[in-house]
């Protein structure tokens, strides 16, 4: 009688609508949740969305063996921009000197302070195209992984009704060719605001909470390609559902991007950040987030 109040419906073929409480079926039904767009405000949406990381690690972490599946790309990668993180900061001052070479004659407090903001800016843009185009090579890099785990997810929750099979090769040049497009854009959005990053105060509080939020959308795009693939739907169709969603993509998207500013978090959390965008694909494309349930008995 709880699932009838809450509204839940059964999903027993042939009977939609019909109430989970009231179906009488002896084997398994899902809990078909209601349509969260409709009834939560945007906030609540977002929090919603943000909430599927940790579903998303839960599920790996049920499962060892695929946490360990996911992370030997996100190793690799991880290595790899390490090392190219070291070397920034190694050279910032360097670099922060040949970007203000305007301020050359500038007394010497001023020069200075122009110089600390452009350090800050050009860590800022690194750290934002370094996350976003880690996620885009640690996906081609270890896409046959990532396949694994998002259709392993997709079936603990029903599977995929009419699922579109892409070979390997063609998934992977689709996968390299979205990554490019959102790479490009995501470079083309970093120059204002690595130059707003000048700005006294706006550019070391408002810019960095934008570029979280453009940062957030652009790795909810990437990262639910592998499941809209699977469906047969390319990068546009993939921004257009998205956009219909957008708080609850923004807030799963956020909190990838938090999560991948903590050190080592962009590798650690790779796994679950797949799992969870399964998750977030599902949702809004109107499919069951609720496992199935063991077999009932009256």
């Amino acid at each position: 009688m709880a699932l009838a109040r809450l509204g839940a419906r059964c999903a027993w073929p042939g009977r939609p609508g019909a109430r989970a409480a009231a179906c009488g079926h002896r084997l398994s039904c899902r809990v078909v949740e209601p349509d969260t767009k409709e009834l939560l405000t945007a906030p609540k949406r977002f929090l919603l969305g943000a909430s599927l990381l940790p579903r998303g690690l839960a599920l790996v972490f049920a499962r060892p063996k695929l946490l360990v599946l996911g992370l030997i790309p996100a190793v690799i990668s991880g290595v790899l921009y390490l090392t190219g993180l070291v070397f920034l900061i190694d050279f910032i001052a360097d670099l922060s000197r040949s970007v203000t070479w305007f301020a050359d004659g500038w007394a010497e407090g001023l020069r200075d302070l122009v110089q600390i903001l452009a350090g800050a800016g050009i860590l800022g843009v690194a750290v934002l195209l370094g996350i976003l185009t880690f996620t885009a090579v640690t996906l081609l890099i270890g896409d046959p992984f990532y396949e694994r785990i998002s259709e392993l997810v997709e079936d603990r929750y029903g599977g995929v009704p009419g699922e579109v099979e892409v070979g390997f090769w063609r998934s992977l040049l689709r996968g390299l060719g979205d990554s490019i497009r959102l790479i490009v854009l995501s470079a083309l959005i970093g120059i204002p605001l690595f130059v707003a990053g000048f700005l006294p105060v706006v550019g070391q509080t408002v810019v960095p909470v934008i570029g979280g939020a453009v940062g957030g959308w652009l790795l909810a795009v990437e990262l639910t390609g592998v499941p809209f693939q699977r469906r047969g739907q390319r990068l546009r169709q993939r921004r257009a559902v998205l956009a219909k969603h957008r708080a609850q993509a923004l807030g799963f998207g956020v909190a990838v991007f938090c999560a991948f500013l903590i050190p080592l978090g962009a590798i650690l959390l790779m796994p679950a950040a797949i799992a969870g965008a399964t998750l977030l694909s599902r949702q809004v494309l109107g499919q069951p987030i609720t496992q199935i349930r063991e077999p009932l008995t009256r």
